[in-house]
């Protein structure tokens, strides 16, 4: 395929004369790189002859970069860094760490605010604010300026009223809750259509109220693991509920599903990426990272299985990647190590709610308890 001048205006949806350094080097990275290549010289003169001819430093990186691609030594910050060159390419993380969405990935909102810094930039391009060829020169101050016009955009209201910055990540936030909604709602089905297969488990009521005795102590002690259970419960401080049964539900409920944030006054603790985190953080960080078809695996296992099944990390992590009724996609050891990590931080906290015993040998309480609260994690939107 040639990068012809009249492939390059189809591309950009634009005529010729009003083509951009952006537009045509989207062109040029829209086809094989070594056809490219040898297209610059007859798409150099067509522009010419359209009044449009760019500048000799914008093709002179042209074939640099695409020299780059072809040779395979280019990275794909290199490429990145050649469109933003052209001073019409938005930075896809500014230094004030907001991330543009790939452009497969953004929805109607990114796409529409995606477009209009484009246009902004061309404005301050044309104004001469932003000069492309000292960006692509590597001129420190041209890059400052560069960077500094999309900060302020992103961060000042249009006339409608919306903060770019902030309508983006309002858009990828709600598309977020949306898929997260959608696996939870098919992972309950799933559970309930398993489980109605399986015998229901006999009450425990003797175990429920032993292990809701040493529950109440726990979440009364300060510090791990007590702060964890009642983050998980989202009990921050009201009284705590009367009736056992749904004490215990709520606290193993929320081990798989965790209500809220540990109560810190250091909401930058995060920041530190050199710093440890604490056990309390660990634990909670990573009860939020277990993936919904991991509980559905081995909850279902263990319902299978029945009490003194080892339920040890390491067990949980094998029966998540063997499962039949789940298709987990854990062909890579290192998988099954980080499936077997994360759920190091369960087992401790099933320990103190009589789920599992000392062993990580799952009771008769965890076997009729570990479903029904499972359920109940993600019943809530129901």
């Amino acid at each position: 395929m040639s990068v012809d001048l009249e492939f390059v205006t189809e591309h950009a949806g634009r005529p010729a004369s009003v083509l951009t350094r952006r537009d045509v080097a989207r062109a040029l990275l829209a086809v094989p790189s070594g056809q490219a290549l040898v297209s610059i010289p007859d798409l150099r003169r067509e522009m010419l002859a359209a009044g449009n001819p760019l500048s000799p430093a914008f093709w002179e990186s042209a074939k640099s970069a695409l020299t780059g691609i072809e040779s395979g030594v280019a990275t794909v910050g290199d490429v990145q860094r050649w469109l933003e060159s052209t001073g019409t390419e938005p930075i896809l993380i500014t230094r004030g760490y907001f991330v543009w969405p790939e452009e497969d990935e953004r929805g109607p909102v990114a796409a529409e605010l995606y477009d209009r810094l484009v246009a902004h930039l061309e404005e301050h391009v044309e104004s001469g604010e932003i000069d492309p060829d000292r960006l692509v020169a590597g001129d420190h101050d041209a890059r400052l300026v560069y960077e500094e016009i999309q900060e302020r955009w992103l961060g000042t209201a249009l006339p409608d009223g919306r903060v770019p910055g902030d309508a983006v990540n309002d858009e990828l936030d709600e598309g977020l809750f949306a898929s997260w909604d959608e696996e939870e709602a098919y992972a309950l089905s799933e559970l309930r259509r398993v489980l109605a297969d399986l015998p229901e488990p006999p009450f425990p009521g003797v175990d429920l109220s032993e292990a809701v005795r040493r529950l109440r102590k726990t979440l009364a002690e300060p510090g791990y693991p007590g702060t964890v259970l009642r983050a998980c419960a989202g009990f921050d401080d009201e009284a705590l509920p009367e009736e056992d049964t749904e004490l215990w539900l709520a606290v193993a409920a929320g081990i798989a599903s965790p209500v809220s944030d540990l109560e810190d006054d250091d909401e930058h603790r995060f920041w530190d990426l050199d710093g440890e985190l604490s056990q309390e953080d660990s634990a909670l960080a990573a009860l939020c990272t277990i993936h919904y078809a991991d509980w559905l695996a081995a909850v279902i296992e263990l319902a299978r299985r029945g009490p003194g099944v080892l339920a040890s990390p390491e067990r949980i992590a094998r029966f998540v990647a063997e499962s039949e009724d789940i298709d987990v996609d854990m062909d890579d050891p290192e998988d099954i190590a980080t499936t077997e990590t994360l759920f190091a931080s369960v087992t401790p906290l099933w320990q103190r709610l009589g789920i599992v015993d000392a062993q990580d040998v799952l009771t008769p309480l965890g076997w009729w308890g570990l479903p029904k609260a499972l359920e109940r994690a993600w019943s809530s939107q129901e």
